[in-house]
């Protein structure tokens, strides 16, 4: 069985208003990740994923490129400990 994390991240550039968030849900689906992920006040994007190392490894390579209109500049990486509680991955609006 292949080892879970859980870690969240925060992205700066020009990644709101581009799709960023509903783009990095159907990454994490891809992967099989879980999560959520929701825009910042202060222009970031804020995620956590869940799921195997190698699904959260390929979504956070994923975020440092985003989707095409988005402009990255920097993206922080959490670690956290692997709850299990996040069960799908989804799109929250409020902070």
């Amino acid at each position: 069985m292949a080892e879970k994390v859980r870690k969240r991240i925060l992205i700066s550039g020009r990644v709101q208003g581009v799709y960023f968030r509903d783009s990095l849900r159907t990454a994490a689906e891809e992967e099989g990740v879980s999560g959520w992920v929701r825009n910042l006040p202060d222009r970031r994007v804020e995620a956590v994923l869940e799921g195997e190392t190698q699904a959260v490894s390929k979504v956070i390579e994923w975020s440092r490129r985003g989707p095409p209109s988005a402009r990255v500049e920097k993206v922080e990486i959490i670690e956290e400990v692997h709850t299990g509680e996040l069960k799908y991955f989804e799109i929250r609006y409020h902070y």
